[in-house]
């Protein structure tokens, strides 16, 4: 097996803010090549999460401890075991492989992800939400302006001016569906309520995700779910299937991630697991290209709700795949019919 890897810098169309972190304008993203000695390859990608100490050298790095004789598309399961022996994190490296790994496989098959896993993907079913990240309230307006054709978006708050950009997507967009996403920016049980009960009175609010830091206390997070007047999503304090259990005392819902899981495979299970178990399932992104986008569109058939833009909200995707008009997940325009659905951007 051959291991190909390089950096690519994504370009924002708009500037970038969540609760935790400053403003950016680009993104770093590896992408990965996997080939084997017939000539069969498989891509991936890893959009590394500065939270969970993650960047594009720690990804290269654990790029550079494979052995690729340890990896094979003929045993995915197989070759996921030996990379989570290599470190109990990583996952955004585990993410990029398990991707590469998937995509060869069920490109040798000839069928798509989503058929090599039996799930299919239905066709003007899947809705995704447009993100509006934390800025000022004159370009909150702008930004929901031109997301004007998407039905639903997510608003990004936990910042001191929560109201005022609220209140500036509403000069735009009075009635529109809206997702809040807090990323852990409310600190106590008390403030996450009074923000929640605050949401509620808006009456288009569809639900919150992660109100509080993933280091609150079960206590507290079964105290805010029982008062809730929305339904709450955990995000930072979801990774795996593992999670689902205390996810389920302490949310409604659960934001997978396929960066966060380690790839497709630990996503699927984290999915199976989390309706096991009653909760509703969201699938989220990072500012990533067409490849993870894709990647998670194979899994819309476990999804109740999907966040699958951050192709969306970059200007130099190099691929081409699973796309969004106007809300709807397609491969309509997918110029490759197996593994990802993935190929090189004209």
């Amino acid at each position: 097996m051959k291991l190909e890897s390089h950096i690519a810098d994504l370009q924002l169309a708009h500037s970038w803010k969540i609760a935790r972190s400053d403003a950016a304008s680009t993104a770093r993203v590896v992408v990965l090549k996997m080939t084997d000695k017939k000539q069969i390859f498989g891509f991936g990608e890893a959009a590394p999460v500065g939270r969970y100490k993650e960047n594009v050298e720690t990804v290269t790095d654990f790029f550079r401890s494979v052995a690729p004789e340890k990896l094979s598309f003929e045993n995915i399961e197989e070759s996921m075991q030996y990379l989570d022996s290599l470190s109990p994190g990583d996952q955004s490296a585990k993410c990029a492989l398990n991707l590469a790994l998937l995509d060869g496989a069920s490109r040798n098959q000839q069928k798509s992800v989503c058929d090599f896993l039996g799930l299919g993907f239905q066709e003007k079913k899947h809705l995704s939400s447009l993100t509006i990240g934390i800025d000022t309230p004159e370009n909150i307006k702008k930004k929901v302006l031109a997301a004007e054709a998407f039905p639903v978006l997510k608003m990004k708050v936990g910042v001191p001016d929560d109201k005022a950009l609220l209140r500036a997507l509403r000069d735009v967009a009075p009635q529109k569906a809206v997702r809040v996403d807090a990323n852990e920016g409310w600190k106590t049980k008390e403030h996450a309520l009074e923000m929640i009960e605050w949401l509620a009175r808006d009456g288009h609010i569809e639900f919150i995700e992660q109100p509080m830091p993933a280091s609150a206390s079960i206590e507290d997070c079964v105290w805010l779910k029982k008062r809730s007047p929305l339904p709450l999503f955990a995000d930072e304090s979801f990774h795996s299937a593992a999670d689902a259990a205390r996810a389920a005392e302490c949310f409604h819902g659960v934001n997978v991630k396929l960066v966060k899981t380690g790839g497709i495979s630990r996503g699927y299970e984290a999915l199976k697991a989390a309706r096991g178990l009653g909760l509703k399932t969201m699938l989220g992104c990072m500012i990533e290209t067409s490849i993870l986008i894709s990647a998670g569109a194979h899994l819309a058939e476990l999804c109740d709700y999907l966040d699958l833009d951050g192709n969306i909200l970059i200007t130099n995707d190099p691929y081409l795949g699973a796309t969004v008009d106007k809300g709807v997940l397609s491969f309509a325009k997918a110029t490759e019919k197996y593994g990802l659905r993935v190929s090189l951007r004209k």
